[in-house]
């Protein structure tokens, strides 16, 4: 049995949470004015709180580029709706940052050294600044509260939105504070927060606004500036870099989890099934779980939720030279079947894309490949690529709520990636940069190192404006050393480019040919009752949305004052408080 302190799920669970606190009624043996008195308390607290990390999901990147649903999506097609009411669904929801103020106006009372209670202030303030980080990030100016409201606090209920660069600095001091007083990643309870997962979300912070302010051409009105976040981003990641704690794992064939096939070693794919993340070095902070005490679905949810790569992400892989595929004498031998596109292509094109190289299953010690009939369908993979980074060959852990493999809610890849973008934006990447960033993933699985003169693509995808050929390959990998794990999105965007969306590439699926056709069932693609097919360029493709969709529908494409860079806020929201105003586009 894997011994772990499985802390935040269980703890909120079974113990107090932070809404026992907030509700501010009397228990049997607790009540608010008897609560804070030691560090343990805080703790406990502390505890509620830790939901508010990611968790295990399959379906992370739904909304971009990257994968293709089977139901598209209203925001992408720009068919959302203003909602009524606020809730956790559409983002106004602000009942986490009052728990978090709660804490913070409170915890004051408790006796103790400063160091004791300054890492459970350190972990909460941590919490809010995640918060209010996706707060700016959906509404762009929010009310920024630190304190508790009360019903007769009308200034503060009423009160105007503040400017986002405001409250940007807000997360940042939050961020500062948790890197002075949470503690080091090995003197750090097993699960809890450290200094390092605080470094790294702040990196995060600072390379979203330091690339957003640069690409949305935000130039004046704060000390914000993007080169001064960049440098941060920069600095922060270096830092992690440095300590020496975190390297690039190769995941290992673990039990009758993966079992990979000769010349088709699983050394990416097998790092998200791992049954164990305590010990490993690229493992900033996990999420634990153990069997008969708290598992997850992630093992059912991957490659059953009807989602699909995108034709234009698999075309964004790499030859295993580093070669772009349509560039002259890539080796590249076409797409006329699966087979051909995973020819001689980046070693984790296979582990990601369902593919006879890596096992379905293992059973009684076999290893079983998916038919083709189960790749294509509307519970699996509607494009053909059927997303399987997050899929363990177990059968248990395929089972329902029965995956015990932990989860990463940082890892030390992330880390690499912020920096080479960072110093590329700064101008400052050089081939040492690359060599300890990028190149350390590309070694994981044995791919060609990139330098700083890379080749440009014959056929490079088209962010609606030019950047050096270095940079477009960070993005690259970045793109596919991230997929799934939920940045897409909020990359696109920070980047100003939701121009790619245009591409048709990104809804399409598979190139249907008589090669292609040949390994699925009779019947598969008939025009009247198999899977839709449409025509791009001239050749045939599947296509989920044909009866719904055009390729071209102009709802894809987005101008610089499209009303989706912001999501908007609810009606009651606006009509209880008449000083908020709605986001530009959304009015009514």
């Amino acid at each position: 049995m894997k011994v772990k302190h499985i802390t935040f799920a269980l703890l909120s669970a079974s113990l107090l949470t932070a809404c026992d606190v907030t509700d501010l009624k009397p228990l049997d043996s607790f009540t608010d004015e008897s609560y804070w008195n030691t560090t343990n308390d805080l703790k406990l607290y502390a505890n509620g709180l830790y939901g508010i990390l990611s968790s295990p999901s399959a379906t992370l990147d739904n909304v971009s580029d990257n994968i293709v649903t089977s139901d598209y999506s209203t925001y992408l097609f720009d068919e959302q709706t203003v909602p009524s009411e606020a809730s956790s669904s559409n983002g106004w929801y602000w009942n986490d940052i009052r728990s978090c103020n709660y804490f913070l106006q409170r915890y004051q009372k408790v006796q103790g050294t400063e160091a004791e209670i300054n890492k459970y202030v350190a972990e909460v303030r941590f919490f809010r600044a995640v918060l209010y980080f996706d707060k700016i990030k959906m509404f762009g100016d929010v009310p920024y509260y630190d304190k508790d409201l009360q019903t007769n606090d009308d200034a503060e209920l009423y009160k105007a939105r503040d400017p986002r660069d405001t409250v940007l600095q807000h997360i940042i001091d939050d961020l500062d504070f948790a890197i002075q007083w949470l503690p080091e990643k090995s003197a750090s309870e097993s699960g809890r927060l450290n200094r390092d997962a605080a470094r790294l979300q702040l990196a995060r912070v600072c390379l979203h606004y330091g690339t957003y302010k640069k690409y949305h051409n935000e130039t004046e009105g704060s000390t914000l500036t993007s080169t001064a976040l960049l440098t941060r981003a920069a600095e922060l990641t270096q830092t992690l870099m440095d300590s020496g704690n975190y390297e690039i794992v190769k995941g290992a064939d673990t039990g009758a989890s993966q079992m990979s096939y000769d010349g088709y070693p699983l050394y990416y794919s097998n790092l998200f099934t791992q049954e164990d993340l305590s010990t490993n070095k690229e493992c900033i902070l996990a999420r634990f779980y153990e069997s008969g005490v708290l598992q997850h679905q992630l093992g059912r949810q991957a490659g059953q939720s009807g989602a699909g790569l995108s034709k234009d992400f698999v075309e964004s892989f790499l030859m295993k030279d580093g070669t772009p595929i349509y560039n002259e004498g890539s080796g590249y031998k076409g797409d006329e079947d699966l087979e051909d596109e995973l020819a001689g292509r980046d070693p984790r094109m296979y582990q990601v894309v369902e593919n006879d190289h890596r096992p379905f299953y293992v059973q009684n010690g076999a290893r079983v490949t998916n038919p083709a009939i189960n790749r294509v369908g509307a519970t699996v993979g509607v494009t053909g690529y059927e997303f399987v980074k997050y899929r363990s060959a177990d059968t248990k852990q395929q089972e329902a709520n029965n995956s015990t493999f932990d989860w990463f809610v940082y890892r030390y890849a992330e880390a690499l990636l912020i920096n080479a973008e960072a110093n590329a934006e700064l101008g400052k990447c050089t081939q040492t940069v690359l060599d300890n960033t990028i190149n350390r993933l590309r070694d994981r699985v044995d791919m060609a190192h990139l330098t700083v003169n890379p080749v440009a693509d014959a056929r490079p995808i088209n962010y609606g404006y030019t950047i050096s050929n270095l940079l477009y390959e960070i993005r690259r990998e970045r793109r596919i050393e991230l997929i799934g794990e939920g940045f897409r999105l909020d990359d696109l965007k920070r980047w100003n480019a939701m121009k790619l969306l245009e591409n048709p590439k990104t809804m399409l699926g598979i190139r249907i040919t008589d090669k292609s056709k040949a390994v699925f069932p009779d019947g598969t693609f008939d025009e009247s009752t198999g899977r839709p097919v449409t025509t791009y360029d001239g050749n045939s493709y599947l296509y989920q949305y044909k009866s719904s969709k055009s390729l071209t529908d102009a709802k894809r494409a987005w101008s610089s004052t499209d009303r989706r860079w912001l999501y908007p806020i609810p009606t009651n929201e606006l009509t209880l408080n008449k000083n908020l105003t709605q986001n530009p586009g959304w009015e009514q």
